[in-house]
């Protein structure tokens, strides 16, 4: 082979490469962001949301607070075992959990997972009968005030679990 037909072979592989990593990194939709993988004396204002049961066999019951501090606003999420036996949540990654902002219309605002990378192995939760487990996390916003909703998930690929609570920022 030539050494130019090696150089252009470079210059086309560099380029493919290039173009491969541009079209992984660009920009998406509002829609395709917030899709999920298959969403002191002063307190919110609660619109919707509490405890559900989310699995068809009813094993897992779960509930999303809100809670508005002089910070931000904190929000967790809590699942628990229903049943007198051990259940066992697989998680396909190191992200157990997701909460997503997104406004009255619907536009997302924050992402919790946003820029933070997790580990790529696949991890398991064991929960006793009657046993909980909670995940919390804060928005620290510099919005106005209006009607919020959050959108909590719970990344376990056998038993997921979705909540939505609406809030308001006075």
């Amino acid at each position: 082979m030539s050494s130019t037909s090696l150089s252009s072979s470079r210059v086309a592989i560099a380029l493919l490469c290039a173009g491969a990593l541009a079209f992984a990194c660009g920009p998406r939709s509002h829609s395709e962001a917030a899709s999920p993988a298959t969403l002191a004396s002063a307190a919110p204002i609660l619109l919707q949301g509490g405890p559900r049961s989310h699995s068809s066999d009813g094993r897992l019951a779960s509930n999303l607070d809100v809670k508005l501090d002089k910070d931000g606003v904190r929000f967790a999420l809590r699942v628990t075992n229903e049943t007198k036996k051990h259940i066992e949540l697989a998680f396909p990654n190191g992200q157990t959990h997701e909460f997503v902002v997104v406004d009255s219309a619907s536009r997302e605002i924050w992402r919790w997972s946003s820029s933070r990378l997790f580990t790529q192995a696949l991890q398991n939760k064991l929960l006793a009968g009657g046993e909980s487990m909670s995940v919390a996390e804060r928005w620290q916003h510099n919005r106005e005030h209006g009607k919020y909703a959050v959108i909590a998930t719970l990344n376990s690929t056998n038993f997921p679990v979705q909540e939505r609570a609406e809030f308001v920022l006075p």
